[in-house]
């Protein structure tokens, strides 16, 4: 049965804490997944979440530590020496002990690695830092089983033995040569049912997916995707292997990613969550909606030029919010359904291509809605010219903000820029603009005015 983290047993924990009764508080954590005891920390304050992380052993504590919320997890490292957390460190494997590292200020983390007392370890972390942490070489682990493609079966199995020790989980067994150039990987079948003598270079499979330590994050997920990898191995510019990413790290990666994109769409700029300062909080959301002021200005610029087309048929006043509003929905469809292909990496095509079709789709669109638009408009104020214009000007707005939406990202995503930007405000705002002007310029030019 799942454990499960109630507001009575943290109330329970915390009189014990205050008591400082270690050993029921030990007794009652010690046997708990990491990732509860990460749920419970992330529940208490300060002083008691250092209490445990003291209390209980570093191998416990290590995975632990990479699942709290990250501003509780700073606050904690904080409050620990550079030897207390550099203990941590040697219980994580070498991806996470770097992430941390990344989260520390330099000198601390200078301190910390010089209180490492597994040398190999701290140099395996070192050498990770060096790379982007949104590339492979940022999201790899040095942890893997290798063998060279020399050995005997013999000698292969005595070497992964040592080498399983210090990997949580063994996913793959690696082939590499004498330069340690991969060369492919091991099948465990193969491995016991060969002779001993035999030479792992007559059993390997040579067929392998892998990926350089420079490529992107993005497409490292797009791989193991895309032939259902739990893990892949990573190579160096002379195709040496360095390390491995494993399923539960690419995972982590696209979830923080989707979590960017999200707020980029909802018109927030920085990577910000609901407990962070009112101060943080503003300055995240106050960019895009000064964008979205600047754009109602606009809008409303626009408006004032047609006042004399307001006084004379005041019925067109009565549909600009249902040409902004579907012009802002339209664009938002198109740009979605772009960024989604290019996350993906389904796009087909050429640029003009996509335009093509998104065109195409629009008019669709447009003439469905324009005629339901122009008979209900037709019955309900009588004025056979007004509806045309109020229709015909929602068939041209729907195809221009369908383009607009198709554009945009597609644009900033040639230009390295984010194309999730292009499903927030910026293509909500720009449609309202391009929608309400169309819609006047348009009505007038049909009514005659």
């Amino acid at each position: 049965m799942q454990f499960q983290v109630t507001p009575d047993f943290i109330t329970d924990l915390e009189q014990l804490i205050d008591q400082g009764d270690s050993a029921r508080v030990k007794a009652i954590l010690e046997d708990l997944h990491f990732a509860d005891i990460a749920e419970i920390i992330d529940d208490l304050n300060l002083e008691r979440a250092i209490f445990i992380i003291k209390l209980l052993d570093s191998e416990t504590t290590s995975e632990a530590l990479m699942e709290l919320d990250e501003d509780q997890r700073d606050r904690i490292l904080n409050e620990l020496s550079p030897k207390e957390i550099a203990d941590e460190l040697e219980e994580m494997d070498t991806d996470d002990a770097a992430d941390i590292l990344n989260e520390l200020p330099d000198i601390l983390a200078q301190e910390v690695i010089s209180n490492m007392g597994d040398e190999q370890h701290a140099e395996d972390i070192v050498d990770l830092l060096r790379y982007d942490e949104n590339s492979a070489g940022g999201l790899m682990a040095k942890e893997l089983v290798k063998v060279n493609e020399n050995w005997t079966v013999t000698g292969c199995v005595s070497e992964m033995r040592a080498q399983a020790e210090n990997v949580t989980r063994v996913h793959s067994i690696y082939v590499v040569d004498n330069q340690q150039k991969l060369k492919g990987r091991l099948s465990l079948k193969d491995l016991l049912t060969s002779a001993e003598t035999t030479p792992i270079k007559d059993v390997y499979i040579p067929k392998v997916d892998y990926v350089n330590v420079n490529t992107s994050g993005e497409e490292v997920a797009r791989v193991m995707r895309k032939y259902d990898l739990e893990a892949i191995p990573v190579v160096d510019e002379l195709d040496r292997l360095v390390g491995r990413i494993t399923i539960d790290d690419i995972v982590d990666f696209i979830t923080e990613e989707a979590e960017k994109d999200y707020q980029l769409a909802s018109g927030i700029s920085q990577d910000v969550e609901a407990n962070d300062s009112i101060l943080d909080l503003t300055r995240a959301r106050l960019p895009w909606l000064v964008l979205g002021l600047v754009g109602g200005i606009g809008a409303a610029a626009i408006m004032g030029q047609f006042e004399s087309l307001f006084e004379e048929y005041a019925v067109l006043f009565l549909f600009t919010p249902l040409i902004a509003a579907m012009a802002g929905n339209v664009g938002v469809q198109s740009s979605a359904i772009i960024v989604q292909g290019i996350a993906n990496d389904d796009l087909r095509g050429s640029i003009s291509s996509r335009l093509l079709k998104e065109v195409l789709l629009a008019m669709l669109n447009g003439v469905i809605l324009a005629l339901l638009l122009l008979v209900y408009t037709y019955f309900a104020q009588g004025e056979i010219l007004t509806s045309i214009a109020i229709s015909t000007s929602l068939f041209c707005v729907i195809i221009v903000a369908g383009l607009i939406g198709t554009f945009v990202p597609l644009f900033l995503h040639k230009r390295g820029i984010d194309p999730a930007l292009a499903t927030g405000p910026f293509i909500t705002t720009s449609n309202d603009i391009f929608g309400i002007l169309i819609y006047f310029l348009l009505a007038k030019a049909i009514i005659g005015i």
